[in-house]
């Protein structure tokens, strides 16, 4: 029917396998309802590097909350894997060469303008259990053990530097239950 020269002619690649997708950003800097969003290309490519007080602007956009809404930005994260047990150890790394080199990349690699930085307080806080305060495990996130590295080393900086602080718990203990009544001499 058709000869291979004619076929390659008519399909052409679909546009997840060109790499570019579509995003939307706040024009201004309104948080405003009716503020208009500019959409963008974005492409696999992750050498152009971001500051960090763009990402701490970008956590508070409207663009962030039509996005992930009020969830931390692993909640929605599924890994792909085949079979029905995933693995026990995500990914070593998802960008190689400035190039995002996976199909389905890790919750910070894939969003550009999440930076991983001592004073990104609001990204780094979606990394720690509220409860116990310990850094989230990366098979529990689903970041890839390059990206965790970095988040591990900048919770620590964080805690040196005392952007973010510790939370002990004031527990209040009635010493009479374990050592009876307690009398002044």
């Amino acid at each position: 029917m058709f000869s291979a020269t004619v076929f390659r002619s008519i399909i052409t690649k679909p546009i997840w396998s060109r790499g570019l997708f579509v995003s939307s950003v706040s024009t201004n800097g309104n948080k405003s309802s009716d503020s208009p969003l500019e959409y963008r290309e974005i492409t696999k490519d992750r050498s152009q590097i971001i500051p960090v007080e763009t990402s701490i602007r970008y956590l508070k956009s409207a663009a962030y909350q039509q996005t992930y809404g009020v969830d931390p930005v692993w909640k929605l994260y599924r890994r792909n894997h085949k079979g029905s047990i995933p693995p026990r150890k995500t990914r070593k790394i998802c960008i190689r060469g400035g190039v995002i080199s996976t199909g389905n990349p890790c919750p910070i690699c894939r969003d550009e303008y999440l930076v991983i930085n001592e004073h990104n307080i609001g990204l780094l806080k979606q990394f720690i259990c509220p409860h116990t305060g310990e850094i989230l495990s990366y098979t529990k996130t689903g970041l890839c053990q390059h990206t965790h590295y970095k988040l591990v080393v900048a919770i620590k900086r964080a805690y040196n530097f005392g952007f973010l602080t510790f939370n002990v718990p004031f527990r209040e203990y009635d010493y009479s239950d374990y050592c009876g009544e307690v009398t002044g001499k």
